[in-house]
């Protein structure tokens, strides 16, 4: 199998924990990234909120994978360095998000979604992960890893980062067992189907 450019690749499957170790690079130059945040280079599409949440899903299977280093900002201006996992066209099967707020007196209160349950699937567009970690099993089909980020050109039209830094893509991923934690997720589009929406008193999360 050859790739866009005619150079010969493989497929086989992936143990994410162990890809996930090759983006570290990308990490490394965190300070030149908030310098460039500061200029207006890499912008953040909305100040994220000051928690992290959870997401999980039996499978994920997409359409132009890219990945590469990147920074949130929140509100009091602190800069968060992610991952900005993006995916052009997805579809996830038993999806579950959660997020645990902890209030004066109240206490721990839970908000949890699940959707695309039994027969139901959830489907996304141009969707972007800004996560801090994930985890699962992953296979990919024409994978380019180390490629500059400034370049990729797999995924969604505007899933590039900074000229130099590290970057990888692959034409399709298939993944099972998802479990990652966020800072921010966009999407051109995300239909849920079979939405159910709870909230609680005290911690219920996803894993």
């Amino acid at each position: 199998m050859k790739d866009d450019q005619g150079r010969q690749v493989t497929t086989g499957r992936v143990r994410w924990r162990k890809f996930a170790v090759l983006a570290v690079p990308g990490f490394a130059a965190t300070a030149a990234l908030a310098v460039a945040l500061a200029d207006g280079a890499l912008a953040a599409s909305f100040a994220v909120s000051g928690q992290e949440f959870k997401v999980g899903a039996s499978s994920l299977t997409g359409t132009g994978f890219a990945q590469y280093g990147g920074i949130d900002k929140n509100v009091r201006g602190k800069l968060l360095p992610v991952a900005v996992t993006t995916i052009k066209e997805a579809k996830l099967k038993d999806l579950c998000q959660s997020v645990v707020t902890t209030l004066p007196v109240i206490g721990d209160i839970s908000l949890k979604l699940h959707a695309g349950q039994g027969a139901k699937t959830v489907e996304a567009t141009d969707l972007f992960i800004d996560a801090t970690q994930m985890s699962g099993d992953a296979e990919f089909e024409n994978m380019e890893l180390g490629r500059d980020a400034s370049t990729l050109n797999k995924g969604p039209a505007s899933a590039q980062g900074l000229q130099d830094a590290f970057g990888q893509q692959a034409k399709t991923i298939k993944m099972t067992d998802v479990r990652q934690t966020a800072w921010a997720t966009n999407a051109g589009r995300f239909k849920l189907a079979g939405l159910d929406l709870k909230i609680k008193l005290g911690k219920d999360e996803c894993f």
